[in-house]
């Protein structure tokens, strides 16, 4: 099942493990797995991923970030499938997004000699990324006709809960997503305060844009991880951020011109 109507689906580089998730969601919809035991497994392997750095297994690291990704798709996907959308779910997998990959460049940072100043500054860089590819993203899926609008594109109000699932734990996940996520949020609205207003953004930019996708970012992680290039990682997560007014600027000349 697709997030998107068929018309504006694009090339999303940073869901490359969409197939392999679609086959996982399938083989676990007839059993009583569910999407939070997929997010919990995902969380696993992001773990087991660090502990692989630490231990200079470099190799296997990159090779558990990308099954973590894959994971990370099957989730949703199980989902979808079987359908039982979840905030539970939503929030659990934002909230542990954000967690491994504060762990993951702190790893970096420990086996390396770059100071906890620039590795933190990573960290704003790498989410202020995802964050607006995600709220492109989101906004896209909600002019879609048939797109999937469980995320919302102003995260402003704790959500009612749906019947299977217990609206303390939303309360707690929505109240932690907000404190991780509120402040990234709030600087790429102020850059680009009227993209949910915009037509619908062209496929070829959407497919720009996922370079800045959660997936394509571990993705870079892994290949420079297997090549050698550890020391790499930091300074070029805070230069990649210079595409982000890129990006906003054509997103306004598109608007301007549409």
């Amino acid at each position: 099942m697709s997030k998107l109507s068929a018309e504006d689906k694009f090339i999303d580089v940073s869901d490359y493990g969409r197939p392999i998730a679609v086959v996982i969601a399938n083989k676990l919809k007839n059993t009583s797995a569910t999407p939070v035991h997929v997010t919990l497994l995902f969380g696993l392997c992001g773990l087991a991923a660090i502990v692989s750095m630490l231990n200079g297994y470099y190799i296997l690291a990159g090779i558990l970030l990308i099954l973590k990704s894959v994971l990370d798709a099957a989730d949703g996907e199980l989902a979808r499938v079987k359908q039982i959308p979840s905030y539970t779910g939503r929030y659990l997998d934002s909230v542990f997004d954000i967690i491994l990959n504060l762990l993951i460049l702190l790893t970096i940072w420990h086996i390396t000699d770059y100071s906890i100043w620039l590795t933190l500054l990573a960290f704003a860089c790498l989410q202020l990324q995802g964050t607006l590819y995600n709220y492109y993203y989101v906004i896209l899926r909600h002019h879609s006709a048939d797109g999937d609008k469980t995320s919302k594109i102003f995260e402003t109000e704790i959500p009612i809960a749906y019947k299977r699932e217990s609206q303390k734990t939303v309360n707690v996940l929505f109240t932690l997503y907000t404190m991780f996520y509120s402040v990234y949020d709030r600087i790429i609205y102020k850059l680009d305060r009227n993209a949910p207003e915009a037509k619908p953004f062209p496929n070829w930019f959407m497919t720009l844009i996922s370079i800045y996708g959660l997936g394509f970012q571990l993705l870079i992680i892994s290949v420079m991880l297997a090549a050698g290039w550890v020391d790499h990682i930091i300074p070029f997560f805070i230069s990649y951020s210079i595409f982000i007014l890129l990006f906003i600027a054509t997103r306004k000349f598109l608007l301007a011109n549409s």
